[in-house]
């Protein structure tokens, strides 16, 4: 079996768009407005957003399953607002949920979190439990930094995030570490903002204790682990000039990257340094980077390519298709279990 961990809802139906529109206008208004609501969207227009584009692409690609979460680029977390913020990530799970129901043997939930920049994060636990418990997600994507590219928040080593690890843990589920757009004209929200938080939240993870404290938590990083892979040395050398612990034990149990590398020279960097234990195969497909590369008239993203092409063992190569996913992501474990 092969199993995508990372996939967003790219394709969402136009009333969908125009609802987020409505959603954040209202924030233009003096007194903010009611909130407004939430489309109906039949579930022929969902099925033909899906059908047309990941379902399609997952059979021509030999992909069995792919775990899904809300657009995000427009996840939009850098609103002050928390009633925006509620809103919007319900209604985006919720439709998520939709297509997950739509296509149970296709798809499985992760769930956008209502995060605020520096805000409570008492409703981003409220909404995790709500999507594992009564949506049957199986995790959830964490923003390290809501602003948007200026970097407000504590590092993910912080207490202040603490309320979401303890829900995590309760629930075993894993997070996706995932930035939303960049709002720094500076930083680019695909090219630069998401490979920045990548690198930025694993070098936190090597300067704290975070796993110390909490050893079942687990973070996928995706876009195959942005620098870290092609700067091992450098990471390496500075845990030995900080004095703290080797990456396998301090770092390495409990993180793991995807293959959201788009060329072969990547993946085989990627699969070279990193141990076939911490990769989890993925595709984002339909995503950042869309379109075939000039050079092989191929998908950019068609990842399975380029790990088919990987010098790996079958052990080590069915771990990066499937059996690393599950382990990570033990209620989709259980469902593919039970199915």
């Amino acid at each position: 079996m092969i199993i995508d961990c990372h996939g967003h809802y790219t394709t969402i139906p136009t009333a969908f768009g125009e609802y987020h529109d409505a959603l954040h206008a209202r924030l233009a208004e003096a007194d903010g407005g009611p909130v407004p609501a939430v489309p109906a969207i039949s579930d022929s227009e969902i099925s033909e957003t899906i059908e047309a584009n990941q379902l399609r692409l997952q059979g021509e690609r030999g992909i069995d399953m792919t775990i899904f979460s809300p657009r995000a680029s427009w996840m939009d977390q850098h609103i002050t607002d928390p009633v925006t913020a509620r809103a919007w990530a319900r209604a985006s799970n919720d439709l998520v949920h939709r297509v997950t129901t739509l296509f149970p043997q296709n798809f499985a939930g992760v769930c956008q979190l209502p995060q605020t920049p520096n805000g409570s994060l008492d409703d981003s636990v409220a909404e995790l439990e709500r999507c594992v418990t009564e949506l049957g997600f199986v995790g959830c994507n964490l923003n390290p930094d809501p602003s948007g590219g200026f970097w407000s928040s504590p590092p993910m080593t912080d207490e202040y995030w603490f309320p979401v690890y303890e829900k995590m843990i309760e629930l075993d589920v894993p997070a996706m570490i995932h930035v939303s757009t960049s709002r720094n004209p500076a930083v680019h929200t695909l090219g630069a903002h998401y490979l920045n938080a990548d690198t930025t939240v694993f070098m936190q993870l090597v300067e704290g204790d975070l796993f110390g404290r909490f050893p079942a938590l687990r973070f996928v990083i995706p876009h195959g682990g942005g620098a870290v892979p092609y700067h091992w040395g450098r990471f390496r050398g500075l845990t030995v000039r900080m004095n703290r612990p080797p990456l396998d034990e301090h770092v390495m149990k409990n993180v793991f990257f995807d293959t959201c590398v788009y060329h072969q020279p990547g993946i085989d960097l990627l699969t070279n340094v990193i141990s076939a234990d911490n990769i989890l195969f993925a595709s984002e497909m339909l995503g950042a980077v869309r379109g075939n590369n000039p050079e092989t008239g191929a998908s950019w993203d068609d990842t399975k390519r380029y790990v088919d092409n990987v010098k790996l063992t079958e052990d080590d190569r069915g771990k990066i298709y499937e059996l690393n996913t599950r382990r990570v992501y033990p209620r989709l474990g259980a469902r593919l279990a039970g199915q």
